[in-house]
């Protein structure tokens, strides 16, 4: 097939794109042009580029256009983040298409009462970013459902590889958590600590993105999680995270109040954005339909993203890495 991938120098693209190539399709990636992918592989050499400005165009009104112009078999669109520019894309491609994959976000649910969520269970979601995507989600499979174009959405967690900091324990980028747990200091966590975070390695997500394009029939109409075999909470990542320094986990547990008044107000809030919800998602409809087998535990993921911070200069610990 051809398929157009939107957005395929971030971070699932830098795994999709060479998987894609690798399976024999013929892959055209569309990007503002200013970043290479995240990891280089030789796989690249075989894919058009193609580059605009999405915001841009979506405002001239014509990146449907530009899509629709490359005549793809599919399209894999990983940076669409408002229900208007979806809408503006499907409208374009209905009948010339055959399926558009879409990549929504686990924040598409707010708190979490049950788990795990099964795939639209989950309680309505709150900030603009996970209101958006629910609205993109159910606008799409509304779209399939009605006989229009055949789409599917797939949901990452906290999406993890070597090249970026991961979320962290306490749900945050604040590197200084790294730096206490590896020199065996006191970690102040809010809240009792089991809260839960549902992140996912890149290439796992990466791997969901590819088997729904070898599957359509399976994958049309639906939507699908994109997460690791497990969740871990505040405590368990943070007693894992230690432990590659050789240490045990020293945590102090705070009122949310007392953990606000010692971080950046960005971390704190990211603290807050992430345990809140405390998501943790099934991914049995996306093992049965279309095969996923997420190979990386949320740990081992995160610990090749640290690694990688680490030999690369990017994340100062106190001590090496044991492991």
């Amino acid at each position: 097939m051809k398929i157009v991938v939107i957005g395929g120098s971030g971070h699932i693209g830098t795994y999709l794109v060479p998987r894609l190539v690798r399976a024999g399709h013929e892959v055209v990636n569309i990007s503002r042009g200013k970043r290479a992918a995240y990891a280089d592989a030789p796989e690249w050499a075989q894919v058009e580029q193609v580059t605009a400005d999405r915001e841009q165009q979506d405002a001239d009104g014509v990146f449907g256009d530009t899509v629709a112009a490359l005549r793809p078999d599919a399209v894999v669109d990983l940076v669409c983040f408002t229900l208007d520019s979806a809408t503006a894309l499907v409208e374009r491609l209905r009948g010339e298409t055959g399926h558009l994959l879409h990549c929504g976000t686990v924040w598409r649910y707010g708190v979490s009462h049950r788990s795990p969520i099964r795939e639209g269970e989950g309680t309505p979601p709150f900030g603009e970013y996970g209101i958006q995507k629910d609205l993109i989600a159910r606008m799409l499979k509304a779209e399939t459902a009605s006989g229009g174009l055949a789409t599917t959405t797939l949901h990452p967690g906290h999406i993890v590889g070597p090249g970026w900091h991961p979320i962290g324990p306490l749900g945050n980028l604040d590197p200084e958590v790294w730096r206490t747990l590896s020199a065996g200091r006191t970690l102040r966590i809010p809240g009792i600590g089991a809260e839960h975070m549902h992140h996912v390695h890149a290439d796992d997500v990466a791997q969901g993105f590819a088997n729904a394009v070898e599957r359509p029939e399976a994958a049309s109409g639906e939507d699908f999680h994109m997460v690791a075999p497990t969740a871990m909470n505040v405590r368990g990542l943070a007693e894992a995270a230690a432990s590659w320094f050789s240490q045990d986990a020293d945590l102090e547990t705070v009122t949310w109040d007392e953990f606000r008044a010692g971080a950046k107000a960005e971390h704190a809030d990211a603290s807050w954005e992430h345990l809140s919800r405390n998501h943790v998602l099934s991914i049995e409809k996306a093992r049965t339909l279309i095969g996923y087998a997420p190979a990386y535990q949320p740990d081992e993921a995160i610990l090749e993203a640290v690694r990688w911070l680490i030999d690369h200069d990017r994340l100062e610990v106190e001590r090496p890495l044991a492991v």
